[in-house]
């Protein structure tokens, strides 16, 4: 074998070893971050303390992440896309005038399993207080949660045509209900109410049925 041939198999493979402990050390500070996010909020967390986490110098993780902010979206850019692809399983799944309850209840039960994922899209380290990232990262964020509220407004379309502004409105009100839902059974409020999140959406999505067919 000619001797150019062994070098750049030998690069290669050196270059294969680098990218892998590159990509190792990428999900321990992710891994960490989300430890930390969750314990400390957004605005409680430093570089250094996720660092200190994940077992790797302060250093390193400025070599992947210029910023705690970085950090945050990509965490929740990755949970909105997996929230994304359960709802479109979940969708694809049910019989057409059936998708807009498979749709909400998928949302729900996403949440509902992952409670992690629902204080970080909402940011609840800061309590309830509005908070940001910058205005690129919130524009990219902000656009993945509509792609997820889209299945659920596509999903309406199959009980009945809806205007535009009535479609808008409805959404937006079966995310507030949904939210509302894991909020209060997440903090123990609709159980001693003597209720439970996934009934509340049911009824919310039995009533928006009515609504839609309604106006057809």
């Amino acid at each position: 074998m000619p001797a150019e041939v062994i070098e750049k198999k030998a690069v290669d493979k050196k270059a294969g070893r680098r990218e892998a402990v590159r990509a190792f050390k990428r999900e321990a500070i992710l891994q960490a971050a989300r430890k930390i996010f969750a314990r400390d909020g957004l605005d409680g967390a430093t570089l250094r303390a996720i660092a200190t986490e994940a077992g790797i110098a302060v250093g390193t993780v400025y070599l992947h992440y210029p910023a705690k902010e970085a950090l945050y979206a990509e965490l929740l850019a990755g949970s909105l896309a997996e929230l994304q692809k359960h709802l479109r399983d979940a969708v694809a799944k049910a019989v057409a005038h059936e998708q807009l309850m498979a749709g909400a209840l998928a949302f729900y039960d996403f949440y509902r399993q992952r409670p992690d994922d629902l204080y970080l899209g909402l940011y609840l380290g800061q309590g309830f207080q509005p908070t940001g990232l910058t205005p690129e990262l919130d524009r990219l964020l902000n656009g993945r949660l509509i792609q997820c509220y889209t299945v659920l407004s596509d999903a309406m379309r199959h009980i009945a045509p809806v205007e535009a502004e009535n479609l808008r409105a409805e959404t937006v009100s079966l995310a507030a209900a949904t939210g509302g839902a894991l909020m209060l059974e997440t903090t123990g409020r609709l159980k001693i109410l003597g209720d439970t999140g996934e009934a509340v959406v049911r009824r919310h999505v039995e009533a928006l049925v009515q609504r839609l067919r309604g106006r057809a």
